[in-house]
């Protein structure tokens, strides 16, 4: 299909297939010191992540067909869900510029975050390649909602700091996790900032799955355990361990996260954000 659609347009490509973790980084730095004009991923957020990765500052466009579980991205660009519509788009649709937010010195596209989503992030990536999807997400998420164990961290938000008992901690660029879990329905890739979203713990299981309905509709604002900031840097700090994800990519690190922006940082193909949708 991809061979083909090239070869209607006039174009050369070349198909690779990724074979491990880091692969896809790898394959996407040799196609920028090659100086090719655009390379379309075909898969979900964590393969977008790794190649954009190679990509920020270049020259090199990203297209992109959603493939994988939740296709946060892909859903922030406004892309289709069906993949000849969605390749069509990664050649023919303009270029346009988005952000970078950068958490613990690793970059992500879409969002990243502390404390429980992270969490919810490491144990679906231990999951076998063929038995993901939405729905093991979904059971991980109200599993792990009835066990997990909120923290006390130190937020500091551009210059305000504050103590929070948080349950997660997201820096959104685009506006939900995938499969319509909206954490900031108001974030855009493109204008500057993240979107701030510090959700505290409001004491109780059936307090956390009440608030949590508010994922579901899109409107976090209005739980009142939501606080929600646009901002340009951020520091999270907590004694100890801190578990972490970028664009569901899971990490961790000890005592002191950094986060911060990267304007302009990659190029991509987009429809809905050329005209400003």
């Amino acid at each position: 299909m991809v061979e083909a659609a090239a070869a209607e347009r006039g174009l050369t490509a070349k198909i690779s297939l990724t074979e491990r973790g880091g692969h896809a980084n790898a394959l996407a730095r040799a196609a920028v010191d090659a100086g090719c004009a655009a390379l379309i991923v075909w898969g979900g957020d964590g393969t977008a992540n790794e190649c954009g990765a190679a990509l920020i500052r270049s020259s090199t466009t990203l297209g992109l067909v959603p493939a994988g579980s939740g296709n946060g991205l892909a859903a922030a660009l406004g892309l289709s869900r069906d993949p000849a519509r969605a390749l069509a788009e990664a050649f023919d649709a303009p270029a346009h510029r988005i952000d970078a937010g950068v958490l613990a010195g690793r970059p992500f596209f879409n969002i990243a975050g502390i404390g429980f989503d992270a969490r919810v992030a490491a144990l679906f990536n231990r999951r076998a390649a063929g038995s993901r999807g939405g729905w093991p997400y979904i059971a991980i998420g109200v599993r792990e909602g009835w066990r997990y164990g909120s923290a006390d961290y130190s937020v500091t938000l551009d210059a305000t700091t504050t103590k929070s008992r948080a349950l997660l901690i997201a820096f959104a660029n685009g506006r939900e996790y995938g499969i319509g879990a909206r954490i900031a329905p108001g974030a855009r890739l493109d204008d500057g900032v993240l979107d701030a979203v510090v959700v505290r713990d409001p004491g109780g299981f059936f307090s956390r799955f009440w608030h949590a309905r508010h994922l579901a509709t899109g409107t976090p604002e209005l739980a009142p355990i939501v606080t929600m900031r646009r901002i340009t840097s951020a520091v999270i700090e907590a004694p100890g361990e801190m578990e972490f994800h970028v664009d569901g990519e899971p990490g961790s690190t000890r005592d002191r996260i950094d986060v911060g922006i990267v304007p302009g940082a990659l190029s991509v193909r987009s429809r809905s954000l050329a005209q400003g949708a």
